[in-house]
């Protein structure tokens, strides 16, 4: 059974940084698709960031391109996102996603097929 565990929430002032993880277990894939999203009250949820494994490759919203970046651990089997310079707007639950892909093309949402809690992240001005 897989499961995904999100932590590094919490509240930070404008201008501050935080760093997400994600502890993944029961994954036996071996070409997968890794992202964070988020979701804000009252929107929709969108893709922040997204890793393909193996290789690496990574994919960003424009929003987010330059002041975050994923990355992940496979031998602690852990996916991080470094959140910098912090905006209100970045106020979301933010969760972990994952599924399998045969291409490196992450960006589909039905992919994500496994899914965290999610875990609050606030920005206050």
């Amino acid at each position: 059974q897989v499961q995904l565990v999100e932590s590094g929430g919490g509240s930070v002032q404008a201008g501050g940084s935080l760093r997400l993880s994600c502890a993944a277990s029961g994954y036996t894939y071996s070409r997968y698709c890794m992202a964070w999203f988020r979701q804000a009250p009252g929107k929709e949820r969108e893709r922040v960031a997204a890793i393909y494994t193996p290789g690496g490759n990574t994919h960003y919203a424009d929003s987010m391109k330059g002041r975050f970046t994923i990355s992940q651990d496979n031998a602690k089997n852990t996916l991080y996102l470094q959140m910098n310079s912090l905006k209100p707007e970045d106020t979301a639950m933010y969760y972990c996603a994952a599924g399998p892909s045969r291409t490196w093309a992450c960006t589909t949402y039905a992919i994500y097929i496994y899914w965290g809690e999610g875990i609050q992240v606030t920005v206050s001005s």
